[in-house]
């Protein structure tokens, strides 16, 4: 992160976020979320403003620079870049924002104006800001007022349909849905409720992954986390789908291949529990680490992390269970990512399918004749979904599709594969398939 001073005022820490995202060294929201909240000295209800701000200005940012232009004009080229972000964080707070007053969201504009620039750039956001309160939205396309690119909207239209299409967008720019994985070892779904309530914070049973409570999402993760202590972890309710879906039993022998830093190698550990076996792989040494380092505070020793390119692994034929969470596009993320939307390309999918068929076929030579395979994605694109499935199964007659439980009725596909809308209930949009090898057929 830049060496800049402190924010000392939530909608500063909230440009220092968006400049941060969007400078010559990008970042990730988060990231710079965390490490500038962490500088602050914001009490609790300033956190979650800037919270707000930042990931709203990021995600609107098209749709921000439309309302914007007919004021700046020719000047966007010119305008230094803490001005043309403070302008949008002006606009996201009169356009979007729910109980800010005008004075406040101009003012406070205002003054990070001069402070980031000079007499002459205040004055430019004073006069371009109360004309932003007066004024009505203007007309806009759909994408444009989603503030999402083109072709994203295309595809989620093609995809879900005209009838959902409204939902997904608005379920995309609305805060996603905050959930927790419960630890079985050490505490009930319903035990976990009780301690939320007793907290005063409300919480609802996932209708679908067992193990997950669905919470307010008014509520900070370091709130939700430092209650559970270590008793659950934070997790996207479709997130925890592949793991429920592949429900290894314990002291099933598992193995996890991309598993990344580690959410769902927690949730795997605790369903298996200490008599079962968890190999868990990943390119990413520095995810690795990270990963171990949440095992080790969750007590867990029964789990073997190994950094390598799973697309060579030559591992032996006897796990009952094989989770697979490719690298994918990501555009089911799009909504809890704020500067997503902004860093994919319409190739994605295609560049990235390649590399997901080489892994699903490593990941089956794992498998156990009758053992279960899941190849998940946070991805909606079929080039990432269906089509790898289809030519994997079309060279691998060992294993064929599963029926998915009776509750996951709502996101089945056509090809008797799942697939979750992003956006609606607040989830992120993922495709999983449920594999299982035959116990007579050999492998190629």
């Amino acid at each position: 992160m830049s060496p800049r001073a402190p924010a000392t005022t939530a909608r500063e820490v909230a440009l220092q976020v968006c400049r941060d995202v969007f400078g010559v060294q990008p970042r990730g929201a988060r990231e710079s979320l965390d490490y500038r909240l962490r500088a602050s000295r914001l009490e609790p209800r300033d956190r979650a403003f800037a919270t707000e701000l930042a990931y709203g200005a990021i995600k609107m940012r098209r749709y921000l620079d439309f309302e914007l232009q007919p004021y700046v004009g020719e000047r966007t080229k010119s305008l230094p870049h803490p001005i043309a972000e403070i302008l949008r964080l002006g606009a996201y707070q009169l356009r979007a924002m729910q109980g800010v007053e005008v004075y406040a969201a101009v003012s406070e504009s205002v003054g990070l104006a001069r402070k980031y620039g000079h007499k002459g750039t205040a004055g430019l956001v004073n006069a371009v800001l109360r004309r932003v309160a007066v004024d009505p939205p203007r007309e806009a396309d759909l994408a444009t007022r989603a503030s999402l690119p083109g072709w994203v909207v295309a595809h989620w239209r093609e995809r879900f349909g005209e009838a959902r299409l409204e939902a997904i967008l608005a379920g995309v720019n609305a805060p996603p849905a905050t959930a927790i994985v419960v630890d079985r070892r050490r505490v009930t779904r319903d035990q976990a409720r009780q301690v939320l309530t007793d907290a005063g914070l409300a919480s609802t049973p996932s209708p679908f992954a067992s193990d997950v409570l669905i919470l307010d999402t008014g509520v900070s993760s370091s709130t939700i986390e430092a209650l559970g202590d270590g008793r659950w972890h934070l997790h996207g309710e479709a997130a925890a789908f592949p793991v429920d879906l592949l429900d290894p039993q314990p002291g099933a022998r598992v193995v996890e291949i991309c598993c990344g830093r580690g959410n769902k190698t927690l949730q795997l550990a605790a369903r298996i529990g200490e008599g079962g076996s968890l190999l868990a792989l990943d390119a990413d040494a520095r995810k690795i680490a990270e990963n171990a380092a949440r095992l080790e505070a969750a007590g867990i020793a029964w789990v073997s992390l190994v950094t390598a390119d799973a697309t060579t692994l030559r591992a032996p034929a006897d796990a009952d269970a094989v989770l697979l969470d490719a690298p994918c596009s990501g555009l089911g993320i799009l909504g809890r990512q704020p500067e997503a939307r902004w860093r994919k390309h319409p190739d994605d999918p295609a560049r990235l399918a390649p590399l997901q068929a080489r892994l699903l076929a490593a990941a089956s030579r794992c498998v156990r004749p009758g053992g279960v395979l899941v190849y998940a994605v946070c991805s909606t694109d079929r080039r990432e979904g269906e089509d790898v499935v289809d030519a994997f199964l079309a060279a691998t007659p060992a294993f064929a599709r599963a029926p998915l439980p009776d509750r996951y009725a709502p996101f089945a596909a056509a090809s008797g594969d799942l697939l979750v809308p992003p956006g609606i209930a607040g989830r992120d949009g993922f495709f999983i398939a449920r594999l299982t090898r035959a116990e007579a057929v050999p492998m190629p």
